[in-house]
């Protein structure tokens, strides 16, 4: 499950509970739902932090939910199923009129990884949790958005390498080395506490929200592109 609270202009995105934050259709259609009100609730100066409480910001799709299906076929359909509803998610994000920001306090592997990737900005505790794209490893191909997220947000070639024919459990200090994350910090409160800071430096600049949507999507135009999102010209109310 999530929650979502809001604190003068930031809203917090938390995904709740001390479980592994699996993404399943229930939790994925509850982000959708949370997304929906935090566009609608947004104005000028509103920041979004998403976080998770215990070991894990998300570790992936829930295999358990697809496994559940009978057979093989059953759980290969119900996990294609989650890739494609986690998509929209994903174009949610990158269509939001606001700046967004991950604290990344536990692991974020899988398709949780590309959950904390999908925020303008990462804050990610050091001491604990690593990031991890596991596909390699349980035997499946990554989702061509999940590869133009990767090839969008992180530059250096031998980082993307590492961590998709690697799968290099990546660490936070390491992480800001490799361009992955923006900052990383002793414990969990200092990673909040850090999205924070950064958030309300972002809020202070009340940006129109319209122009910050299209110059992030038009920052990534091949995600956007596979994504569905289309840039549309914003002009100054007075010129």
């Amino acid at each position: 499950m999530c929650t979502l609270e809001k604190t003068g202009n930031i809203f917090y995105l938390t995904l709740a509970g001390d479980d592994e934050h699996r993404l399943n259709p229930t939790l994925i259609a509850t982000l959708r739902s949370t997304l929906a009100q935090v566009k609608s609730q947004s104005v000028k100066g509103s920041v979004l932090i998403t976080k998770a409480d215990g070991r894990f910001f998300s570790n992936g799709f829930d295999l358990k939910y697809a496994q559940a299906g009978g057979s093989e076929k059953a759980a290969a359909d119900r996990l294609m199923n989650m890739v494609d509803l986690l998509k929209p998610v994903v174009a949610d994000f990158m269509s939001l009129p606001i700046p967004t920001i991950a604290a990344v306090t536990g692991h974020a592997a899988a398709a949780g990884l590309l959950l904390a990737m999908s925020h303008d900005y990462i804050t990610m505790r050091s001491d604990k949790g690593v990031l991890y794209m596991s596909e390699l490893d349980i035997g499946m191909t990554l989702p061509d958005y999940f590869m133009a997220m990767i090839r969008s947000k992180i530059g250096s070639a031998g980082a993307r390498r590492d961590l998709v024919l690697k799968t290099a459990k990546i660490r936070g200090e390491e992480a800001v080395r490799l361009g992955m994350v923006d900052s990383a910090h002793g414990t969990a409160e200092e990673t909040v506490d850090a999205a924070v800071r950064l958030a309300e430096e972002l809020g202070k600049k009340r940006w129109d929200g319209k122009v910050y949507a299209e110059m992030r999507k038009s920052l990534f135009p091949e995600l956007s592109g596979l994504l569905g999102l289309k840039d549309v010209a914003v002009l100054p109310s007075h010129l």
